[in-house]
């Protein structure tokens, strides 16, 4: 006999920038369940890049926010079947 599905549980803002997209940024570099040390890395990272950063305009997090959005695909295939034969459509993914 199957459970149901278990609920998706929304994820909590990160202590220091309040972003749920940091939180889940972290999860995904969590090792073995260390989520203070992820997020003790994540931080690090971020400190030495706001102190390398020449131009005032942007802050670290922001910075981190647009190379996050460049390496993202913005396009997607899927199988769709026509006849016998089944093609790859290129679909857009909603941004999140």
């Amino acid at each position: 006999m199957r459970k149901r599905q278990a609920k998706k549980r929304p994820l909590l803002p990160d202590p220091r920038f309040n972003d749920q997209l940091v939180t889940g940024f972290v999860n995904m570099m969590m090792w073995d369940g260390k989520k203070s040390v992820a997020f003790s890395v994540f931080y690090d990272a971020i400190d030495i890049v706001e102190s390398k950063k020449t131009d005032e305009e942007k802050s670290a997090a922001e910075l981190w926010k647009d190379a996050l959005s460049n390496v993202m695909p913005h396009v997607e295939v899927r199988s769709r079947r026509v006849g016998g034969a089944t093609f790859q459509i290129p679909m857009q993914i909603r941004p999140r």
